[in-house]
């Protein structure tokens, strides 16, 4: 996956369209990822050790990988990832537009 946890991304597609948002967590086998504070959910938790109220918790949905994209830090905008291995051997992801490391 070309999205790593901590990355800004933007939403391009459904009702949070157009927000950014850290990534919280991936789901590599689902394609999956947690946006911080987007596609919230309710969930309705019974009473236990650690809540002992229960109640209604919301908390971050997960949002498929094909409906974000990348924000560059450099050019400030959603961007295409691509990679390229540098003179030491490691491969690095870059943004499209500008070239930046990311």
């Amino acid at each position: 996956m070309r999205i790593r946890k901590g990355n800004l991304v933007e939403i391009i597609t459904g009702k949070e369209a157009g927000k950014r948002g850290k990534v919280l967590r991936v789901f590599p086998k689902q394609q999956r990822v947690a946006v911080e504070k987007l596609n919230l959910i309710k969930r309705h938790t019974k009473p236990t050790q650690q809540n002992p109220q229960g109640g209604i918790v919301e908390r971050e949905g997960t949002v498929h990988v094909t409906n974000i994209m990348l924000v560059c830090n450099r050019c400030n905008r959603r961007v295409r990832v691509g990679h390229k291995i540098l003179d030491t051997g490691q491969k690095v992801r870059i943004c499209r537009k500008c070239g930046e490391e990311i």
